[in-house]
């Protein structure tokens, strides 16, 4: 889609890897399951968004978590002339995103992703791709999983009335396959790209 990718948790996992000094204020909030603090993720989001690059729009992967967050984010675009146009919303059962999450491994060497519920490698532990050992991450770790749940539920719920009432908001049923859930995505964007530029 020519979109500029965004995911605060590559971001922030970055930042932990390298020990920035975000790096080093977010690592104990993430350890735990817990959010980053807003004004860490403004910051870090801002100076991405502040980037300049050939990409038309982006997507943001894991941001706004809290409706100040959100709130933040719009201020930001509208300096810039620029707006959220949709807000896309995975609906999963909480069993199903525990499994997920917690059933994830990866490969350190070429990132890799497999589920030991649902794709598992091919060899215990071995990434098929390149034959690394296969890790789990801390944040997917089963008691960190459970909290980053209700966490979610208590702080990130919250940001879908926040688009609704903007009529931005467009859930979507995450239990389809995965070639199929793009499919829809892309007609959402699609049909909205198209009637914004009619407007």
């Amino acid at each position: 889609m020519k979109l500029k990718h965004l995911s605060t948790g590559d971001l922030l996992r970055s930042a932990v890897k390298e020990k920035t000094e975000l790096g080093r204020k977010a690592c104990a909030y993430m350890q735990k399951g817990e959010l980053v603090p807003d004004e860490l993720m403004v910051d870090l989001i801002e100076d991405q968004i502040g980037k300049k690059d050939a990409a038309p729009g982006f997507l943001s992967d894991g941001f706004p978590r809290t409706v100040v967050q959100a709130q933040k984010l719009d201020q930001m675009l509208q300096r810039q002339g620029q707006k959220v146009d949709l807000a896309i919303k995975f609906d999963l059962p909480d069993q199903v995103i525990f499994k997920r999450l917690s059933g994830r491994l990866v490969c350190p060497s070429c990132n890799s992703n497999y589920n030991i519920y649902y794709s598992p490698p091919g060899r215990d532990l071995l990434c098929d791709n390149c034959g690394s050992k296969l890790v789990k991450r801390e944040d997917d770790q089963e008691e960190v999983v459970k909290n980053r749940i209700a966490v979610y539920r208590r702080q990130t719920e919250p940001v879908e009335e926040y688009y609704r009432s903007q009529k931005k908001l467009f859930p979507m049923d995450a239990e389809v396959a995965a070639e199929e859930l793009f499919r829809q995505i892309q007609k959402i964007v699609s049909a909205h790209s198209s009637s914004r530029s009619l407007n």
